[in-house]
């Protein structure tokens, strides 16, 4: 029975000495600079393509006519003048 308290005792203190040397230095994460925070994209509206119904940002649509395109071969395949 002394011996399996002994090894147990043993296993633990190896346990904690392996815990604390991986826990030496671990890397310090900075908080966000003001001017990354800046940086973060805001959302934006999505609106959908009139002919294939892809869903994309509004800045990047392809505006016709009457309707919101993906890309102007869709704009000219409905027909849709610029």
């Amino acid at each position: 029975m002394k011996y399996l308290l002994l090894i147990a005792v043993v296993v633990g203190v190896l346990w904690l000495v392996r815990g604390r040397s991986s826990r030496v230095n671990p890397p310090a994460s900075k908080p966000p600079q003001p001017a990354q925070a800046a940086k973060a994209v805001s959302p934006q509206a999505m609106v959908a393509c009139a002919h294939c119904g892809l869903h994309l940002p509004r800045c990047e649509a392809v505006a016709g006519a009457q309707e919101l395109y993906c890309s102007d071969a869709h704009r000219r395949a409905r027909g849709d003048p610029p």
